[in-house]
């Protein structure tokens, strides 16, 4: 493990892990790798009850890690890789509430309220992941209380500061992807790209449109069981007549 990322969702963490991999530090670990493990799933909610992980069961073959759950741990991915620099990406507190609470947080309360469908609706292993997003995400660091802006903005911020204190100043980066290469590069003491932009990927539109898509597909097959059921009760009021 060469990078830590240390910074919530929503603050630029999938444009991160893009560079990273392009700078030669991938692959770069992310919820989105996360959440098509069980076995890692299983992992961070054992980490988020307090259990001890063996880190490297979840970040064989990684060489940086970004996004939850892994920034909810960063002090102690701190300790397991001591050579690993920490990258805190940040953006303005009050866009990024905006952007986590018409992103992220709604696809957690749609895997809470599909469980009635179970198992027809197809979000892959959507317990496990509403379990583990709980006790990482929305009961841990928010404490359950996202929904109360002031208090998930303060959360924020008490996470920010906590970094910048429990960090060493010559392994820590304050990154916004806004700064594209030039921060990043010279932190890790690589060159930037001269043929390629910085990416700038996943904007709140591009995600509500992953959503949407994922809804659907996990829809289609609710509503076909729906017209089945619909239809043979039509038949047998029809045979009864």
């Amino acid at each position: 493990m060469k990078v830590i990322g240390a910074g919530f969702a929503r603050t630029g963490t999938i444009s991160t892990k893009a560079a990273l991999e392009q700078l030669g530090f991938g692959p770069c670990y992310h919820m989105s790798v996360a959440e098509k493990e069980p076995a890692h799933l299983a992992l961070w909610d054992g980490a988020a009850k307090g259990f001890l992980i063996d880190w490297d069961r979840i970040f064989d073959g990684y060489e940086s890690t970004v996004d939850w759950p892994g920034c909810a741990f960063y002090a102690e991915l701190m300790r397991a890789y001591p050579t690993a620099k920490v990258v805190l990406t940040v953006r303005d507190p009050e866009q990024w509430y905006e952007s986590l609470r018409s992103t992220i947080y709604p696809l957690y309360k749609i895997a809470i309220a599909s469980r009635w469908t179970a198992p027809v609706v197809r979000f892959p292993h959507r317990d496990l992941l509403a379990s583990m997003t709980r006790n990482v995400v929305w009961d841990g660091t928010f404490r359950g209380r996202f929904e109360d802006r002031r208090e998930a903005i303060a959360a924020f911020e008490r996470h920010v500061q906590e970094v910048i204190r429990q960090v060493p100043a010559d392994r820590l980066l304050i990154f916004e992807v806004k700064d594209g290469w030039r921060p990043l590069c010279e932190f890790l003491g690589v060159e930037a790209p001269a043929d390629r932009p910085f990416p700038h990927l996943n904007d709140r539109e591009t995600f509500r449109s992953t959503v949407r898509r994922r809804t659907m597909r996990a829809l289609v097959p609710v509503a076909a069981l729906g017209l089945a059921g619909a239809t043979a009760g039509l038949l047998r009021l029809r045979a009864a007549h």
